[in-house]
């Protein structure tokens, strides 16, 4: 009798468990790539399962993914600080809520040495396009050196070629990523590779966790967060077993380990060691936001505090 009883006791309790049980859908730009693995890892350790849900990842291109999250397809998308910013200028209720990378991974790269952003003067450099956050922090740059596009030097698109533009010599230098493209390019030429901290100009965080008002009401947006920072705490602490871990996600053609290595100094800083593993440094988004106002793509009166809070990340998890 007692075994009975016990026996429906559990099945009850695990009846109750399935149906608090929630589905999340989290999209993730272009396609399964080694960049997510801190996502990839919070869901085979079962962090999402901890706190009682069961995730979804949706890959897309970010102006694909940004309407999915407006229509509430999507509960919330990983994408730079500037698509959050961009869909608030345009109306859509959205913010910023845990970051990815404590220092932007933005830089101008070449393979001759440029010492400084003079050095650009009377130089092609290629970008991907007049959009994103490689734009703006070059946009703040060329401002902070007093260059001029078209008058000091050449901005050329190239697209999401800027590796091979800078091979083969159809611009001086290009905008990319430290924890990639500056790898990539170090590979197929066997050059060394020297870069340019644009972080001096434009000190914004990279990518992370943007939320609608309604994925962000209620503790779905804390819950969400917090197994994604153990992902990130996971990931920097042991990248080799975070790789091996996400690999059969993103798979052989989705990055290497070595890229991985390059991208995890940038998730911890002196700040997330005393606010917490994907907390924002207000200092970072008030500069950055103020470099936007100064060129025109943000109103007078924009605030950082309008496109990002720190208000779901825990300090605990460090």
């Amino acid at each position: 009798m007692k075994r009975a009883a016990l026996a429906t006791l559990t099945l009850l309790a695990l009846g109750t468990a399935g149906a608090q049980t929630r589905t999340v859908t989290i999209g993730l730009g272009y396609f399964p790539n080694v960049q997510f693995t801190p996502f990839y890892v919070a869901d085979k350790l079962g962090y999402f399962t901890a706190e009682g849900l069961t995730v979804k990842y949706q890959h897309g291109f970010i102006n694909e993914l940004m309407p999915l999250l407006h229509q509430g397809k999507l509960d919330f998308v990983v994408g730079d600080p500037e698509d959050a910013i961009f869909a608030k200028t345009q109306g859509a209720d959205v913010k910023y809520i845990m970051t990815m990378y404590q220092k932007n991974p933005v830089t101008v790269f070449s393979l001759s040495p440029i010492a400084s952003a003079a050095a650009l003067k009377g130089k092609m450099v290629g970008i991907p396009g007049p959009f994103g956050s490689s734009y703006n922090a070059l946009q703040a740059l060329l401002d902070d050196a007093g260059l001029k596009d078209g008058t000091d030097l050449k901005l050329a698109t190239v697209g999401f070629t800027q590796v091979d533009a800078v091979r083969a010599g159809r611009v001086d230098a290009a905008v990319g990523y430290i924890n990639n493209d500056v790898l990539n390019l170090a590979r197929v030429s066997g050059k060394k590779v020297y870069t340019l901290d644009i972080s001096g100009a434009y000190p914004m965080v990279g990518a992370g966790l943007i939320g609608t008002g309604k994925s962000l009401s209620g503790d779905l947006a804390s819950k969400v967060v917090r197994a994604s920072q153990r992902g990130l705490k996971f990931t920097v602490a042991d990248p080799a077993r975070a790789f091996k871990l996400a690999q059969p996600v993103f798979g052989t053609e989705g990055g290497t380990l070595d890229v991985l290595k390059a991208s995890t100094p940038l998730v911890t800083s002196a700040w997330t060691q005393a606010n917490g593993i994907g907390s924002s440094n207000p200092a970072a988004w008030t500069k950055a936001v103020a470099a936007r106002v100064k060129q025109g793509s943000l109103p007078a009166g924009a605030k950082a505090a309008d496109y990002y809070t720190n208000g779901y990340v825990s300090k605990t998890l460090k």
